[in-house]
């Protein structure tokens, strides 16, 4: 007989049986039964952490970003620091982002929940930290440095990946980082 999942184990798996189901039916064919089937567990073990599909799905999201993030590069140059995790995103991430964007596409339209919002969910993406050391080492203005500038290499980076289907080349990354973003913080 199988030992009972208890705690953390519990929702792990859980949550794992949550973003399986998601990526194999999509947000509209998600439902609360299908994970409960899908994890070989009972209705009110689900219900007792979520309450509905749109909070277990949020979790399944988070959980997946929380498992996929990656580590935080201090080379000692801002150039450097963007393209060694850009390079690490496009090495590791390219499936996992055509994923969130396609599967999810149905969780946005019936919800209402940005994209932006969803990504959120995983915490802290850890770039600050990138951006706050080129200030200190007077890479970077910081009154340049606005929210939408410090996102955009990624936006484009997540744009090529979406476009192409594919990992980026790295003399796009350098394009990216060399001709696009640092221009724009100095």
């Amino acid at each position: 007989m199988a030992e009972r999942r208890r705690g953390a184990e519990l929702e792990r798996a859980l949550l794992d049986a949550a973003w399986a189901e998601l990526v194999e039916t999509g947000y509209a064919g998600f439902t609360m039964d299908a994970v409960v089937k899908r994890a070989g567990t009972s209705p009110p073990v689900l219900y007792r952490r979520w309450p509905d599909r749109d909070a277990l799905a949020r979790a399944a999201i988070a959980h997946v970003l929380a498992a996929a993030r990656l580590e935080v590069p201090d080379t000692g140059s801002l150039r450097t620091d963007l393209l060694t995790l850009m390079r690490a995103i496009n090495a590791t991430r390219a499936e996992l982002v055509a994923l969130m964007s396609v599967q999810l596409a149905g969780y946005h339209r019936a919800t209402g929940t940005a994209p932006a919002e969803l990504l959120a969910a995983g915490g802290p993406d850890g770039t600050e930290a990138i951006y706050d050391r080129a200030v200190a080492r007077g890479e970077a203005d910081p009154a340049k440095l606005t929210p939408r500038i410090r996102a955009l290499p990624f936006d484009l980076l997540r744009q090529e990946l979406l476009t192409a289907h594919a990992p980026v080349p790295d003399e796009v990354l350098a394009e990216i980082v060399d001709t696009v973003l640092l221009p724009l913080v100095r």
